[in-house]
């Protein structure tokens, strides 16, 4: 199959991403309460989840839409690391999320 070097990169940062911020969110927001629920801070990041699954199966699909997916992914994914900075014991999710927002920047280049 033709890929691009870097696409597996990609689809492997987003599979992570999507694991992270669901896993985060459904097992530490929800058991820690307070500021990690918060309506704005939890929607982020399922919101973040939904958008790294769909990248990766597109990137996997070879759609060519998948550019600008990628491109929307890195700003949600942004958004995402930074809410989950200010919260406690959220360092996995603020990595996966980085990593993510950096490679969906390449491939949307």
């Amino acid at each position: 199959m033709d890929q691009i070097p870097d696409m597996q990169d990609c689809i492997d940062a987003c599979t992570n991403c999507h694991q992270a911020c669901l896993e985060t969110a459904l097992r530490h927001c929800l058991q820690m309460g307070g500021r990690h629920v918060a309506p704005e801070h939890f929607r982020l990041m399922m919101d973040c989840a939904a958008i790294c699954q769909a990248s990766a199966n597109l990137q996997l699909s070879g759609s060519p839409y998948s550019a600008r997916l990628c491109a929307l992914c890195a700003d949600i994914c942004h958004d995402c690391a930074l809410s989950c900075r200010d919260l406690d014991e959220m360092e996995e999710c603020v990595r996966a999320c980085e990593a993510c927002e950096k490679t969906c920047r390449e491939m949307a280049a």
